[in-house]
């Protein structure tokens, strides 16, 4: 099929779909059309967000959305499940080819339920099966009240070291108000307070003092590489468990821009992933592990999920099926490009970024040198048509709520073609919007945290200014649904 025929084709696909829902709730079909201008006519530059293919997005809209298949492949709990059968195994063996994983669950619905399966695999693995062969028990049916009481106590009491949140970890990795803080005795490892990278000199000592059952790594802001054998070595000295939450930056794994050391994948014991962000799939999460705790993993339902979402699942595997293709480690290097490019822009007009630069798909800017929070530069940005999110810096005075920085992506806007130019006029609108912003005052006199004001004429001139960009390259084109 052609380019044309084929965007002719999606185009007569969604018009058909969205009148069919406009039948039974038109306001339903309008929010859908909207939100697709506001696509079209944003800068997207959240690092979390991308835009999946036309037949990712059609794979969702299916009769599989209406099959239950609790249970894994060829051992279902209910029956009539052999279509839902084979795209599960599809999708999964997709995942396994592409990450060079000897085993991969497909069946999360997303990265925090990718995260539990894996916390209650690994608690499973190292905790409940040797307290079953201590009891003498074939299986948890067999544990006394007595055992069970034991058991219990031993699941509370484990540890997990993961990367502080101010310093680019995410809240499922320990965050107190996270159930990952509440399930586990829960340690952070930050980063150097002068350049703001991993030492992993210290992740060694915390890990030596603490001695985690999980030492987990990865990020949902932290703009470098991490070098993943070194944090194994770690693991290993103290018998940890190694897991890797790659879920920001899974696409760059596929797309061969992390490998050897910084390719987590043969150095974990499990990784978990979301399936959209720079992977370019649908919401989603999936599983990777070795054999050792592939068994405890297939447990997830009914351990943590309950039936699995089939049409999702199947969008996974055309998703993964197009992260195989040649053209998809182009885009990947394209979005690692994009972003040094975009880190480049913005210093080189004076901005802030947390360590200087980037080396992955995410740049974290420091606002507080434009007199700003994270909250006011992001409703700044919003008004101005740049789509961010506002994120802590290291060690950062404001919290979590109003922050001292924004986060920066550029997995999205390379999907659409943006490319070297594109991103350094990017930055130039950035730090423009930024430096002609200014914070509000309180009644007391003090700067307020949230209102800011930004010169008359700036979000207009900006607005057409980025419009002039996305024009030039437009998402999904050929779609028209009106």
């Amino acid at each position: 099929m052609t380019t044309d025929n084929f965007a002719a084709a999606a185009s007569t696909a969604y018009r058909s779909a969205l009148e069919v829902i406009e039948s039974v709730e038109p306001r339903v079909a309008a929010a859908t059309r909207s939100e697709l201008a506001d696509q079209r006519a944003s800068l997207k530059l959240i690092a979390s967000e991308n835009y999946a293919s036309p037949a990712v997005l059609l794979a969702m809209s299916s009769f599989l959305s209406d099959k239950y298949a609790e249970g894994t492949v060829g051992h279902r709990f209910y029956a009539g499940c052999r279509n839902v059968d084979t795209v599960e195994s599809l999708a999964a063996e997709h995942a396994r080819e592409l990450f060079g994983s000897p085993y991969a669950y497909v069946q999360p619905h997303s990265g925090i339920d990718a995260n539990l399966v894996a916390f209650w695999a690994i608690l499973a693995t190292r905790v409940e099966a040797p307290a079953l062969a201590q009891a003498g028990a074939n299986g948890v049916n067999d544990l006394s009240e007595d055992d069970w009481e034991r058991l219990r106590a031993r699941f509370g009491q484990q540890r997990m070291l993961g990367m502080a949140l101010d310093a680019g970890g995410h809240l499922t990795h320990g965050f107190r108000p996270n159930i990952s803080g509440k399930m586990f005795h829960q340690r952070s490892y930050g980063t150097d307070p002068e350049s703001g990278l991993l030492d992993y000199d210290l992740v060694a000592a915390a890990a030596r003092e603490f001695q985690p059952l999980i030492l987990i790594a990865g990020y949902s802001a932290y703009p470098r590489r991490v070098n993943f054998a070194k944090m194994r070595e770690i693991a290993d000295e103290v018998g940890a468990t190694f897991m890797v939450d790659m879920a920001h930056f899974a696409g760059l794994v596929a797309g061969k821009v992390f490998s050897g050391d910084e390719d987590p994948v043969p150095h974990a014991h499990v990784v978990t992933t979301t399936t959209h962000k720079s992977l370019r799939g649908p919401r989603g999460g999936l599983v990777l592990a070795t054999e050792e705790y592939a068994d405890a993993v297939d447990k997830g339902c009914p351990m943590v999920l309950g039936g699995p979402l089939s049409h999702v699942m199947a969008a996974k595997a055309v998703a993964l099926a197009e992260a195989r293709r040649p053209e998809f480690q182009t885009y990947a290097a394209e979005v690692a490009a994009n972003a040094q490019t975009l880190a480049e822009g913005l210093v080189k007009r004076d901005a802030t970024i947390v360590t200087g630069g980037t080396d992955n798909h995410l740049v974290l800017l420091d606002v507080t040198g434009f007199g700003l929070t994270g909250r006011q530069a992001e409703t700044a940005l919003l008004d101005a048509g740049i789509v961010t999110n506002r994120n802590s810096v290291p060690l950062d005075p404001n919290g979590a709520w109003y922050t001292s920085g924004i986060r920066l992506g550029s997995p999205a806007l390379t999907s659409r073609g943006f490319g070297h130019d594109e991103f350094d006029r990017v930055a130039e609108l950035v730090v423009e919007v930024l430096s002609h912003t200014t914070a509000d005052t309180t009644k007391s006199g003090s700067p307020s945290k949230v209102r800011c004001t930004t010169a008359e004429g700036v979000a207009d001139r900006v607005r057409a200014s980025a419009a002039e960009l996305l024009d030039a390259n437009p998402l999904y084109p050929g779609l028209a649904l009106a």
